[in-house]
């Protein structure tokens, strides 16, 4: 953004040319997701990452265990996924510096981005976005977002630009296995080829300001083009992706859950589809918002909203209703992990090859605090298997995970926002 600003106050005399750049510009993220695609390669197994981000919280106390390392006892919530404990590590006493604000924090779970008093400041790139758009390209989608209900996601673009969420699994089913009609596919292609023409306009336009630029001008606007001639391969690919058939799965489109308070079979259904999209290589990079309703789940022993018990109070009543809600949480994330470790995947499993983050802005919705944040991280390439316990009043940046996670992904980075590093104790298998 920068760049372009910068183009049109040095040279007056192509200030409506560049307009018309900055334009294209500043669409470059719309662009983008029109289904940028490099067929995917076959040999060693894709990494995958999913987020699945919680908009109240989990009770501390229920969640993590009371011992450090290796050898804990499991709490309540961990004991039904036991089994799996050599597959996941808890991480306590973490959050993200400087972001506050409360619930106004979901925008800052995967950016870690402080939002402001009155949640008006700009956000950054949220830690799945980045990974996309750096090894999206491999698929038919570059990356998923999806909640349980209504639109509301942590993900943002690099321009601040929050991706809004698909809350039903009938049209993901829909998006992912359904093909087009060759209408639809036509409608597509004409789209990105008149994406494509416009890149050309803006090509021709830099070149020919190009001849009255000095020399750093003239650096500046080749990395323009660098990444004009980088969106025109995307867009070349997408053009491919909207004529190739979409994969077939053995599985039927799903009907969605009427009952908006289900939060529980709306996370079980909504996981099913993301294993599917995971097993078919149509993305490598989900998330997923929880979010938190305010009617009853229907659970038994549970008579009050979700929403209100996750402000309890410290009330007995809410604090047990509340604990059957989220064990349930935990519970159907143990089998969407199961169900990722008995897929098998290139000789290895899916869950070996895909990197799991359950987590939440507030680590304790009663009082709006987001401090000690409930962090699991399941998958990947990590020896997993401990309880990673720090400071609960001196909390460790969550960041410095992020940090782990995109170099297990290869990626050359050795900073994400307030990290300092890479997460201690979290190791490469």
């Amino acid at each position: 953004m920068g760049k372009r600003v910068y183009f049109a106050a040095k040279t007056q005399l192509q200030r409506r040319t560049m307009l018309r750049g900055t334009g294209v510009a500043m669409a470059l993220p719309w662009l983008s997701a029109m289904q940028p695609a490099f067929s995917a390669g076959h040999g060693e197994s894709p990494r995958r990452f999913v987020a699945m981000t919680l908009g109240l919280g989990m009770l501390a106390k229920n969640l993590n265990p009371k011992q450090a390392g290796r050898d804990y006892q499991p709490s309540r919530y961990l004991d039904q996924v036991n089994d799996l404990r050599d597959q996941f590590t808890v991480v306590s006493g973490s959050s993200h510096p400087e972001v506050s604000g409360g619930h106004r924090a979901e925008a800052s779970i995967l950016s870690a981005q402080p939002m402001g008093s009155a949640g008006q400041a700009r956000n950054t790139i949220s830690l799945d976005q980045l990974l996309a758009r750096q090894l999206g390209h491999h698929t038919r989608f570059p990356s998923l977002v999806v909640s349980s209900r209504g639109s509301n996601s942590p993900s943002y673009t690099a321009n601040g630009a929050m991706i809004p969420a698909q809350d039903s699994p009938a049209k993901l089913f829909t998006q992912l296995f359904i093909d087009d009609t060759p209408a639809e596919q036509q409608r597509q292609v004409a789209g990105i080829r008149e994406g494509r023409s416009i890149m050309d306009l803006v090509r021709d336009d830099s070149r020919r300001l190009a001849r009255q630029l000095g020399t750093g001008d003239q650096q500046r606007l080749d990395e323009y083009l660098t990444s004009v001639r980088d969106l025109e391969q995307r867009l070349t690919s997408s053009e491919e992706w909207a004529r190739r058939p979409k994969p077939k799965v053995d599985a039927s489109q799903p009907v969605d859950i009427r009952n908006a308070n289900d939060f529980i079979g709306q996370q079980k259904l909504m996981t099913d589809m993301i294993r599917l999209a995971l097993e078919t290589d149509s993305t490598r990079f989900v998330t997923y918002h929880l979010g938190g309703g305010g009617g009853v789940v229907p659970l038994q022993g549970v008579g009050e909203g979700y929403h209100s018990l996750s402000h309890h109070g410290l009330d007995e009543d809410k604090l047990d209703q509340l604990a059957i809600v989220e064990s349930a949480i935990v519970g159907a994330w143990g089998e969407f992990l199961r169900d990722l470790a008995a897929t098998t995947d290139n000789g290895s499993s899916l869950l070996d090859q895909t990197t799991i983050l359950l987590t939440s802005n507030l680590g304790n919705a009663s009082n709006h605090s987001n401090r000690n944040m409930p962090v699991l991280l399941a998958g990947g390439h990590f020896a997993h298997g401990q309880h990673l316990a720090f400071d609960q009043k001196n909390n460790y940046p969550l960041t410095n995970m992020y940090v782990s996670i995109l170099q297990q992904f290869g990626l050359p980075m050795d900073r994400f926002k307030t990290s300092t590093g890479t997460m201690s104790g979290l190791e490469l298998t």
